[in-house]
């Protein structure tokens, strides 16, 4: 299996390392393992399109979809988009123009890459969506967990800390994409039955620790002891505000989701209250068997759910 990561500057390399791939993998033959490619005469080859491998998530959920594409015989190009929109498109028109048997995208946006992908499946490759959905009505199918419970699940373990009064601050993913969409849907939902919790504010911080950890300062400044919670639409985002309360010796109750490992430390050391564990080897692992699938013309179903788990 060969894997290659390309970023935005890397983009001059990738015609000949794509090239060099499908020729490889043109030049295997089906092989006798539990990932046997039965009678097929041309080894697969999946793009896999990443908003941005920084993350430390979409990096888990990456390696998840190496070690799947290893046991079932095939061979992933990886991309990160590195959280720019131009860049994401165009990587996925070079994965098109490469002629890959199957794309699976991380979408940066639930509805800026619909011309894209739609295009992409109309010239004969399926498209499957992974963790952040989209809205192009010819995506071939989506393997991910429900991000408006998830935002549900976050805001009841603020609720039940805050016995249902006090002020939160909310930190937002990347405006547009479906898990910043669909977790503010969630949380939102849960807040509007407990009138005496308020929204002090809410910013995005792109996924980002650091960022998140400069938002928290500045809101720490602006309002004081006022903050009496925050809820991270993502585990990076909760932890950098985390660390921001921590150097003002703050302790208030956090939750954030995803149920990356720093998370999940926190929460035994009682510095978070919750995380929303999302299994990312389990999404991983799905969106390649679903990508074989759909290369080899076999029938997918639209929608395949992992849900999530409250890890308190």
């Amino acid at each position: 299996m060969k894997k290659k990561v390309l970023g935005r500057f890397a983009m001059k390399g990738l015609i000949l390392a794509s090239t060099m791939m499908i020729i490889a993998g043109c030049s295997s033959g089906a092989s006798e393992t539990s990932g046997d490619q039965g009678s097929d005469d041309e080894k697969i080859t999946i793009g896999f399109q990443a908003s941005g491998l920084e993350t430390e998530y979409i990096a888990k959920l990456g390696d998840a979809m190496e070690k799947a594409a290893e046991d079932q015989g095939v061979d992933l190009v990886v991309m990160d988009g590195n959280y720019d929109i131009n860049t994401v498109i165009t990587q996925l028109d070079t994965l098109k123009n490469q002629n890959v048997d199957a794309i699976v995208v991380n979408a940066l946006d639930a509805e800026a890459l619909n011309s894209t992908v739609n295009q992409i499946v109309d010239s004969g490759t399926p498209v499957i969506g992974v963790t952040a959905s989209l809205t192009a009505e010819k995506l071939t199918s989506y393997v991910g967990s429900p991000d408006v419970e998830g935002g549900r699940m976050a805001a009841e373990e603020i609720a039940e800390a805050l016995d249902g009064k006090g002020n939160v601050v909310i930190f937002e993913g990347p405006i547009g994409i479906s898990a910043q969409i669909e977790r503010r849907e969630g949380i939102y939902e849960v807040l509007e039955k407990y009138p005496d919790i308020k929204v002090l504010d809410e910013q995005t911080a792109n996924w980002s620790r650091s960022e998140a950890m400069s938002l928290m300062e500045n809101w720490i400044q602006k309002y004081g002891d006022k903050i009496d919670a925050v809820i991270g639409q993502n585990d990076e985002m909760a932890l950098g505000a985390l660390n921001a309360l921590k150097d003002k010796n703050i302790k208030i109750p956090i939750v954030g989701i995803d149920g990356i490992d720093d998370a999940q430390k926190a929460v035994k050391d009682g510095e978070m209250v919750a995380t929303i564990f999302q299994n990312a080897e389990e999404q991983g692992k799905k969106a390649v068997e679903v990508a074989i699938k759909a290369a080899k013309g076999e029938e997918v179903e639209k929608n395949y759910e992992v849900p999530f788990e409250l890890i308190k």
